[in-house]
C-alpha cells in the first residue's frame, strides 16, 4: 500500500514538472514568435540635439541604447577622422578640405560651437576614438553604421574595429553599398565584418539580394513583405535609409517596422524609438 502511495506521489510530481516545463516552453515560444523591433540608428548621431559626429553626441546615443551612423574621412597625413563633409567649413571653425589638413591641424578646430556655444570644447574625433567609445558600451544591443566616404580605408577601419572587439556590432555602408570591390576588401580584412548592398528600387531587389559579399540589403524604399521574407530566407538582414525614413515620418516608420525591416536609419531616432515603444505589446 505504501509503495502505491509513493508511486502516486511520484506520478503527481512528474505531472507537475511536465506541466511547468510545458508552460515555460509555451512562454518561450510565444515570446520568440513576437516580432523583433528594428534597430534604431541615429544618422550622424542625435544631430537635432547635439553637434553631429562628435563624441558627446555618440556617447548620448549609447547611454540611451541607440545605435548611430558615423562617417570616415582621411587627413593629409593619413589619419582616419569622423566628419561628414569633404570640407571643414560647415561643422567647424576651420576651412578647406579634410584631405588637405593634418590631424594635428584638425584637432585644434572647434567642432561644437557652430551648433551651440555649450559644445565649444568638442573636437573632430578620430575613428579610433569612436570605436573605443563603442567598446565601452559592449553590453548594449545596438547597431553602428560605418559610412566609408574616403577611398581605400576599409582594411584600416576593420583593423581598428578588431582591436576594440566591436566588429560584430558594425555595418559597413557608404561606398560599400554600391561598390563590390569595397565589399570584397572588407571581407578580405575580416570575414565576420557585415556589409550591405543597395536596392534603390523594387526592380533592383533581385540583383541586390544576390550580390556577393553582402550580409544586408540596404533599401531606399519600403519593401513589400515578400521581399523581406526573401532577405531572411537568404539569411541576410534588411536596412532602410534615405528620404523615405530620414525625416520625421511616423507613417513610414510604422510601415517599415511592420514589414519586418531589421534596422532604420533616421535623423529623428528619439521620436522613432518612442513610436516603436508605444507599439510594443504590453506584458
Amino acid at each position: 500500500m505504501a509503495q502505491t502511495k509513493n508511486g502516486n506521489t511520484m506520478n503527481k510530481i512528474t505531472w507537475v514538472l511536465l506541466a511547468t516545463l510545458s508552460c515555460v516552453m509555451s512562454y518561450s515560444r510565444s515570446h520568440a514568435d513576437e516580432p523583433r523591433q528594428p534597430f534604431v540608428v541615429a544618422h550622424r548621431g542625435l544631430l537635432v540635439h547635439a553637434p553631429e559626429n562628435t563624441l558627446a553626441n555618440f556617447r548620448a546615443c549609447l547611454e540611451l541604447r541607440i545605435g548611430f551612423e558615423f562617417d570616415v574621412q582621411r587627413t593629409k597625413d593619413d589619419a582616419l577622422v569622423c566628419v561628414h563633409d569633404d570640407t571643414l567649413n560647415r561643422t567647424t571653425n576651420g576651412t578647406g578640405r579634410v584631405s588637405e589638413r593634418t590631424l594635428a591641424e584638425i584637432r585644434t578646430l572647434d567642432a561644437g560651437s557652430w551648433f551651440d556655444p555649450k559644445f565649444a570644447s568638442e573636437r573632430i574625433p578620430t575613428i579610433d576614438e569612436v570605436l573605443r567609445l563603442v567598446a565601452e558600451y559592449r553590453q548594449h544591443e545596438i547597431l553602428i553604421a560605418v559610412d566609408l566616404k574616403a577611398e581605400a580605408v576599409e582594411a584600416e577601419v576593420v583593423k581598428l574595429a578588431e582591436r576594440h572587439h566591436v566588429v560584430p556590432r558594425l555595418l559597413f555602408i557608404g561606398r560599400t553599398i554600391s561598390e563590390p570591390k569595397v565589399r570584397e576588401r572588407i571581407k578580405h580584412a575580416s570575414v565576420t565584418a557585415q556589409t550591405a548592398a543597395v536596392a534603390n528600387t523594387s526592380e533592383e531587389f533581385p540583383q541586390t539580394l544576390a550580390a556577393p559579399n553582402a550580409d544586408w540589403v540596404y533599401f531606399r524604399y519600403i519593401p513589400i513583405p515578400a521581399q523581406i521574407e526573401a532577405v531572411h530566407r537568404a539569411r541576410k538582414r534588411a536596412f532602410i535609409a534615405g528620404a523615405t525614413v530620414a525625416g520625421h515620418q511616423p507613417t513610414q516608420w510604422q510601415q517599415a517596422a511592420e514589414v519586418g525591416l531589421d534596422a532604420i536609419l533616421t535623423d529623428y531616432p528619439l521620436e522613432l524609438r518612442a513610436l516603436l515603444r508605444q507599439n510594443q505589446p504590453r506584458r
